[in-house]
């Protein structure tokens, strides 16, 4: 060949055969290359021809890209389907869009998601931002268009969660830690076994640990329906290795059997490990129960303890039945709500540390009420027990009408503090509420304090000698009178605080303490006349023997029932759980 034709392309393509013959006829001969002087041979001289060639390649190789990426394209056939009214075709392209996860497939699932996507008569779909006045962009073209008649498109709430689930799927591949935390747990909440593909993809590029666990439980939740026998009893074990009341539903069909008496799932491994897992969350649900049952309990207690304490205290000094004991209570809670409206309107910086002044405020103004009620009116109807209860029955029912005439009939609300907000799950299904909390820590904090008031000051000294001897005690120079006022005041205040307990777990109304009185007179008989630590397990005592009758027989009849067998121990033991001690008893 010359020189001057091997820039010929058409020539070097006829002359090839030549070339190949050539190539075969000498295939077997040895060939000697001999290093000539570089004037003897050009340089580059065979650069040129070399240059088509390599551009015929690159050519050729984006061609067939161009070609691959034009088959996996959004085309108009592919979304025309949500311009119509079949549902299980929408579904059909959502899928389409999740498994290319391009740039257009995602604009089109956030339209959906957006409400921002339309459709036009003859099935095309447009994307309208919000900005674009009456002009839209063409999901398949991406070219801005007029609106004209397009419109919106409708999704049922299943689709809804379906595009909702695909964007969350394709947010699993995010660089950003938070943004895959949000993504798997938006399907855990709703899994989609068409997310199964983007699941797995994550699930292997995942690094973080717990998400990685995380990943795992969503793929479990996905691969249930997988075809492999070993994918399902994989997935299985892992769902049932949550225990998550949740994955119940999961767990079931799998051992659930057809009206032909066969079993749903056909692979024995697959139902064993179902089993175990159903067996597993029951076991998870009893205890559950049995914690919350014993929860609910110490709290109801808690609050009786605090409405009963207080009571135990003027009814073991100074013998008086009080039936306006509850309406402290309500005094307490009032006081709270007052505080809460001061700290709303001159410190809202400060408002979620308003219960710290409330606690001195709701006992200063029951104290207060109480010294006033008991020097004025009780003090001279000691010893009268039938004319105190109907004095202090017509007292309660002063202090409510005065409520009413101050703040309204209506309930008033006490909001709680951001720390008193939420709770702390303990088990799958339980949650203890961070204010029941609180006020379980409270009623403990007043029981230590009346307890150091009553054992260790020279007031308690008094009020004790007072209980168990009053004659005596007042041969020895104390004043009973003026303990009779102290304890009745320290009493109501200790109710007071209870009123300021009860404030943060429901409303505020007139006949607050009305719920409690009679609750309160039991928790005292129960634990023994003027005995503090019998107060303390009466109370709680009768707060988890309620609220473990409660689900078998209702709320009401439970109070009947711990009603009836307090009149039968009380048959047996009068004293109570707690005798008094010494010659006075």
């Amino acid at each position: 060949m010359r020189d001057g034709q091997d820039s010929d392309w058409s020539s070097r393509i006829a002359f090839a055969p030549h070339i190949r013959a050539c190539s075969e006829k000498n295939r077997m001969k040895p060939i000697f290359m001999i290093a000539r002087p570089s004037s003897s041979l050009r340089p580059r001289a065979s650069l040129p021809a070399r240059v088509p060639a390599l551009a015929c390649a690159w050519l050729l190789t984006l061609v067939c890209s161009l070609a691959s990426s034009a088959a996996l394209a959004l085309t108009q056939d592919d979304v025309a389907p949500l311009a119509g009214d079949d549902f299980e075709a929408k579904s059909a392209v959502i899928d389409k869009l999740v498994a290319e996860h391009d740039a257009r497939s995602l604009a089109v699932l956030n339209a959906l998601a957006n409400d921002q996507a339309l459709a036009t008569s003859s099935g095309e779909v447009l994307i309208q931002p919000n900005d674009a006045g009456d002009q839209a962009q063409d999901a398949v073209t991406g070219k801005m268009v007029a609106v004209g008649d397009a419109q919106a498109i409708t999704l049922n709430n299943s689709l809804r969660t379906k595009v909702a689930g695909a964007l969350a799927g394709l947010q699993l591949a995010s660089p950003d830690l938070a943004t895959r935390r949000v993504a798997v747990d938006a399907l855990l909440s709703n899994p989609d076994p068409a997310m199964k593909p983007l699941i797995d993809s994550a699930r292997a590029k995942e690094t973080d640990p717990v998400l990685k666990h995380r990943l795992d439980t969503l793929w479990a939740t996905t691969a249930l329906s997988d075809r492999d026998p070993a994918k399902r009893l994989e997935a299985t074990e892992l769902v049932a290795a949550r225990h998550d009341p949740d994955t119940y539903a999961l767990l079931r069909p799998l051992v659930a059997k057809r009206p032909d008496r066969t079993f749903a799932e056909p692979d024995a491994r697959v139902r064993e490990a179902a089993q175990r897992g159903i067996d597993a969350l029951d076991a998870v649900e009893r205890e559950s129960r049995i914690a919350g049952t014993l929860f609910a309990g110490v709290s109801l207690g808690s609050v009786l303890l605090l409405a009963a304490l207080g009571l135990a205290i003027t009814y073991g000094v100074i013998g008086v039945i009080n039936m306006a004991h509850g309406e402290f209570l309500m005094i307490g809670a009032y006081a709270t709500y007052v505080v809460q409206n001061a700290f709303q309107h001159y410190a809202p910086a400060a408002f979620d540390w308003y219960p710290l002044v409330a606690v001195p405020v709701s006992f200063a103004a029951a104290a207060a009420v109480g010294i006033v009620i008991e020097r004025l009116v009780i003090k001279h109807l000691y010893g009268r027990p039938l004319e105190t209860l109907l004095t202090t029955f017509g007292i309660s029912l002063v202090l409510i009408q005065a409520t009413r005439t101050l703040f309204g009939a209506q309930n008033v609300q006490v909001a709680n503090p951001h720390w008193m907000t939420g709770g702390i799950t303990v088990l799958p299904n339980l949650i203890l509420p961070y204010n029941r909390i609180t006020i379980l820590a409270f009623s403990l904090a007043v029981i230590a304090i009346a307890w150091a008031v009553l054992t260790r000051t020279r007031l308690g000294l008094f009020v004790r000698a007072v209980t168990q001897n009053r004659s005596m005690a007042a041969c020895v120079g104390i004043k009973t009178a003026r303990i009779d006022s102290y304890a009745f005041a320290f009493g109501a205040g200790i109710a007071g605080l209870g009123g300021c307990a009860l404030s943060q777990i429901g409303n505020v109304g007139p006949d607050l303490g009305q719920s409690y009185i009679v609750d309160s007179f039991m928790a005292v008989v129960l634990g023994g006349v003027g005995q503090l630590a019998g107060t303390v397990l009466g109370s709680f005592g009768l707060g988890v023997l309620a609220k473990a009758i409660e689900p078998f027989s209702g709320p009401v009849l439970a109070k009947i029932a711990v009603l009836v067998l307090i009149v039968l121990f009380i048959q047996k033991r009068p004293q109570g759980l707690f005798a008094l001690k010494g010659r006075s008893a």
